[in-house]
């Protein structure tokens, strides 16, 4: 059985590799090649801890993806969120890897948005609006700067501090993109891409700020009861998702009332059309499904050896 540490799988994790398997993992999705099944999600003993299951098998992957969030870890210095993806064998069932994969998650949720903004997004997009200052918006906004040559990011948060770290890590990585605290509608009414990153339960800005040809990519619902994105959006804009069973049950389009949404892997082959014109406004939803871990475990397993 082949294990590999937080260590080894943050010094081999790349947002192109990411970006490449989860690519690779969107198209399978949407073929008879693979079968995804219900997340399980639960909760800890401490107060909001809580921790998901999320499986799939193909005929040369199977396994599952645990995510946890212990939120009273802050107090002890240590990570709140924690991820490890299990491989078994497909044709045995003996447990063949653990790839443990903090930090590897948040190059692979962000990997889902860059891919969403590359083929969403016009090409000519520079100003990116992201609502959320946390640990998984930095790599959103660095993912996106991968895809398109963003010149502006205009942050909103509620935190005068947190917004100022968040800034700070932004620039620390390499980010040469200018860099503002702004309010939510003028965040909005300026932005060609729009990132929630977040963990609200509620809109987090009025249908009405969205100026035509936007993009929006929301990727904070992954639960019954999340909610980022006001609904009157809806009637005016495409929308696209990971997952169409999963985004409809726990993801941003559980709100979406039978709004038609198409799968984004369908995009990346062709078989259905991304964006259709300048004035169009996109919106795409990652409720984040497991063969994306699967498929970029893999990856991090064949570089490893």
């Amino acid at each position: 059985m082949i294990y590999l540490n937080e260590a080894q799988t943050a010094k081999l994790i790349t947002h192109q590799l990411a970006y490449t398997a989860v690519k690779d993992a969107f198209i399978a999705a949407i073929t008879d090649e693979a079968t995804l099944f219900p997340v399980v999600n639960a909760s800890g003993p401490q107060a909001d801890s809580m921790f998901s299951l999320k499986s799939a098998s193909t005929a040369t992957l199977v396994g599952w993806k645990t995510g946890s969030y212990w939120p009273g870890n802050q107090t002890k210095n240590m990570p709140c969120h924690g991820t490890n993806v299990f491989l078994l064998s497909p044709e045995t069932g003996e447990l063949v890897a653990v790839v443990a994969a903090t930090q590897v998650n948040a190059y692979r949720t962000a990997a889902a948005d860059a891919i969403a903004v590359d083929y969403l997004a016009r090409k000519n997009a520079s100003v990116l609006t992201v609502f959320g200052n946390g640990h998984q918006a930095e790599y959103e906004v660095l993912a996106i700067a991968e895809v398109r040559d963003i010149t502006k990011v205009i942050v909103v948060g509620r935190d005068e501090k947190r917004c100022a770290d968040f800034i700070k890590r932004l620039k620390d990585k390499g980010l040469q993109a200018d860099v503002e605290v702004r309010n939510a509608q003028y965040g909005c009414e300026n932005a060609d891409i729009i990132v929630t990153a977040t963990t609200a339960t509620a809109p987090l800005f009025q249908a009405h700020w969205v100026k035509p040809g936007s993009h929006i990519s929301a990727m904070g619902a992954d639960k019954v009861g999340k909610q980022e994105l006001p609904v009157e959006l809806y009637p005016d804009a495409s929308l696209f998702c990971d997952y169409q069973a999963q985004s409809l049950v726990i993801g941003e389009f559980q709100h979406a009332n039978d709004a038609p949404v198409t799968e984004i892997g369908n995009v990346l082959i062709g078989m259905s059309t991304g964006r259709v014109g300048s004035e169009e406004i996109t919106v795409f939803d990652s409720s984040g499904i497991a063969i994306q871990d699967l498929f970029v475990a893999a990856k991090l397993l064949e570089l490893s050896k």
